[in-house]
């Protein structure tokens, strides 16, 4: 009777042993993976643009659209005076 008891209870800590081990193993994968989302975010963070950058980016484009408008203004301008 000793002998299956002692059995049983050699079975089960090896299973826990198994168990314990592996779990071991999740947690240093997973502060590995933490680590390494942690550099993919900044890696993400510099490819992306500014916000100030693309407002400056923004405005410059605007000034220029503006700049062409009145160009294109004046000369409808300009036809419709000759055309009377």
């Amino acid at each position: 009777m000793n002998m299956i008891i002692a059995g049983l209870l050699s079975a089960i800590s090896f299973i826990l042993k198994v168990i314990w081990d592996g779990l071991r193993e999740l947690q240093k994968a997973d502060v590995e993976l933490t680590g390494q989302i942690g550099m993919v975010r900044l890696m993400m963070a510099d490819s992306y643009i500014k916000k100030e950058d693309f407002d400056r980016m923004a405005n410059a484009l605007f000034e220029k659209l503006d700049k062409i408008e009145n160009k294109l203004d004046g000369k409808a301008d300009k036809t419709k005076r000759n055309d009377t």
